[in-house]
């Protein structure tokens, strides 16, 4: 399983971003992708995850501004973020669960004025 995470830029704080992960492969045996996030000099953590059954679930960090999708037709999933925060500056990776668990490459996202 490949996963191809993009969609991360610098954005004023009160601003909007969608990241977009494209999984590619093996990817018959993924039953939840999920989005983490790692800022400097901390650990990584979850933000949001979805299964294939169509659930979806977020860290209280993210409830009520951050949005998880997925398009199955494109095997992409999206983390759309609104009202961002200087604190949701970090690197945000996606990851697939099924088979084993599987990591993009991360996406840099900053908020700041």
């Amino acid at each position: 399983v490949q996963l191809q995470a993009s969609g991360g830029g610098l954005v004023q704080p009160g601003g909007s971003l969608r990241l977009s992960c494209a999984a590619s492969g093996s990817i018959g045996n993924i039953n939840a992708m999920n989005w983490y996030r790692q800022a400097p000099g901390k650990s990584r953590e979850w933000v949001a995850g979805t299964t294939t059954g169509g659930s979806t679930m977020y860290a209280d960090s993210a409830k009520g501004r951050f949005t998880i999708s997925s398009d199955n037709a494109k095997n992409t999933v999206y983390l759309q973020m609104n009202s961002l925060k200087p604190e949701d500056t970090a690197v945000y990776y996606c990851n697939a669960v099924g088979g084993g668990w599987y990591w993009g490459q991360g996406t840099q996202v900053t908020v700041s004025s």
